[in-house]
């Protein structure tokens, strides 16, 4: 059946006058909220910023349940859920949070009723499908928040050293209930150890500025574990650039790689631990596995560590300085990509200055640097 919308089928024409009107029902939607609820979260940035997204978001999933019905629907936006978890860990009530679903799904309702008596030619058994699969979109989203809301209620509120001893269990492999934790563990996430005051507020700040869900736990003094979560793969990448542009100055951070499922969430784990011990050997303040991961393994086999350092470095500390001069000219070296001109101007020096001590180096080696470079990079980091 065509409507009276230029040709369009009744319910094309609803989806047409919503969405001329959707900045409207946004605005409406976020009056409505601050009226029923505490207007003290919108002194909040984030949390109000957050909350503008999840109006829209919810909108765009209400104008999608009248385009194509309750059977077609798309899932939950994750941006609701999102925003469930931030307020479940300011602390704002369950209650609160129902009424302002309520607001809104009351409200946009109004909206559809407005459109058919404003000449949609909707009515009858058509308008109650419309408003039956409205309903049955709410009855799922609202379950949905209840399951979030209730997950980061309880991180929220557990015991840390009941976390930490329930997460140190799970690590070592006892097999114990994971729901204790209140996490998805079959999701992708990416592990973070990190240390420093401001470790656990920097943590949670990013989580909910990456739209993750968080895993959060103490084991030790400022040591903090965390897991961040989502059913996307995580870009580690943008979370290091986060991280490194905070700030939380005291805050050293490791971060694993992206794993899927349970023992993905163990191994992004056991990356971060051992990125975290090189860290604390150089000057980043943020420390991605894939960036360090074999001089952390080296770093751990005490050997290994201390056979390079008596093969490539030991050699060059019989000079009246202890060998000082000659490992800076190795590392400006190799920092500039074997490039003695670019080494010259980094140390400030003449290029046949750089040229006479790599000389002077080869010749303590007893080979040439270019056949043990790899061997020479990582001894001068472990140094």
């Amino acid at each position: 059946m065509r409507g009276s919308g230029g040709g369009r089928t009744p319910i094309e024409d609803l989806c047409a006058r919503l969405s001329a009107r959707r900045l409207e029902i946004e605005q409406a939607v976020l009056t409505r909220i601050y009226a029923v609820s505490n207007p003290a979260d919108a002194q909040n940035g984030n949390y109000s910023s957050g909350l503008r997204l999840a109006i829209s978001a919810g909108v765009s999933h209400g104008l999608a349940g009248v385009e194509m019905g309750e059977d077609r629907a798309k899932p939950v936006p994750l941006t609701l859920l999102s925003q469930t978890r931030q307020a479940a860990r300011r602390g704002i009530g369950f209650d609160v949070l129902l009424r302002r679903y309520f607001a809104g799904y009351t409200l946009f309702g109004d909206f559809i009723m407005q459109a058919v008596d404003d000449g949609v030619d909707l009515r009858g058994s058509a308008l109650r499908r419309v408003l039956h699969a409205q309903a049955a979109l709410f009855e799922r989203l609202l379950l949905a928040v209840f399951g979030e809301y209730t997950r980061a209620s309880a991180s929220r509120h557990r015991p840390d050293q009941s976390q930490a001893d329930l997460a140190k269990r799970l690590l070592a492999g006892d097999p114990i209930e994971t729901g204790a934790l209140a996490y998805e563990f079959e999701d992708w996430h990416v592990g973070v150890v990190a240390r420093g005051a401001g470790a656990a507020s920097a943590l949670r700040d990013l989580a909910d500025a990456a739209d993750r869900r968080l895993l959060l736990i103490r084991p030790e003094g400022r040591t903090v574990w965390a897991w961040f979560g989502g059913r996307r793969r995580i870009a580690v990448a943008e979370f290091a650039e986060r991280i490194a542009l905070g700030k939380e100055g005291d805050v050293l951070v490791a971060l694993g790689e992206p794993a899927r499922g349970l023992e993905g969430w163990r191994l992004t784990h056991q990356q971060a631990s051992a990125a975290l011990s090189v860290a604390h050997q150089g000057n980043e303040r943020v420390v991605r596995y894939a960036d360090v991961g074999l001089l952390a393994s080296i770093s751990r086999d005490p050997v290994l560590a201390k056979s390079l350092h008596l093969l490539y470095l030991a050699p060059l500390a019989d000079g009246r300085d202890g060998g000082i001069e000659l490992r800076k000219t190795l590392r400006a070296y190799f920092t500039a990509g074997r490039n003695v001109t670019s080494a010259a101007s980094a140390l400030g020096v003449s290029r046949q200055t750089v040229g006479n001590r790599l000389r002077v180096i080869e010749e303590k080696l007893g080979r040439t640097i270019e056949s043990c470079a790899p061997e020479i990079e990582v001894a001068l980091r472990l140094d």
